[in-house]
């Protein structure tokens, strides 16, 4: 005896839902995943920018601050505890009006500008492996700014 035609039909429509789901459901998971990625690169490089911008800012506020090397690299640090293995380097150069670089100390010439750069450095790495896409990226920031 043969089941009534109706029931066969409903039985393939089953079927197709449940492979239409798998491939869908997996097709979704992965793009969440890389939104996921994404969203964690983008932090990380706002992150490391606004790191460098915080040493800056501390070598602007003064004179004394912007010889202090230590003390700009470690506003930079201290800016974005969230992203691991984040160095900061700082320095001071001096230009004088038409451009062109003079030492920071006395002498050189009468209108000296001095201005504080911090670079930061970091490795953002994915929590798991893509393809076509590298497992660690380096994220870099550099800020200069006048000090007055």
């Amino acid at each position: 005896m043969r089941p009534p035609e109706g029931a066969l039909r409903r039985a393939r429509e089953k079927g197709s839902a449940v492979l239409e789901f798998a491939l869908l459901g997996t097709l979704f998971v992965t793009l969440l995943a890389g939104a996921m990625e994404f969203s964690r690169l983008f932090f990380a490089t706002i992150e490391v920018a606004n790191a460098a911008r915080a040493g800056a800012q501390y070598g602007i506020q003064s004179s004394a601050n912007s010889s202090d090397i230590t003390g700009m690299q470690t506003a930079a640090t201290n800016d974005a505890p969230d992203v691991a293995g984040l160095t900061a380097t700082a320095s001071q150069f001096c230009t004088c009006s038409d451009g062109t670089s003079t030492a920071c100390g006395s002498g050189g010439c009468s209108s000296k500008r001095t201005y504080v750069k911090v670079v930061t450095n970091a490795t953002f790495t994915t929590l798991g492996t893509y393809p076509l896409i590298p497992n660690s990226i380096p994220i870099s920031a550099k800020v200069s700014i006048r000090v007055k």
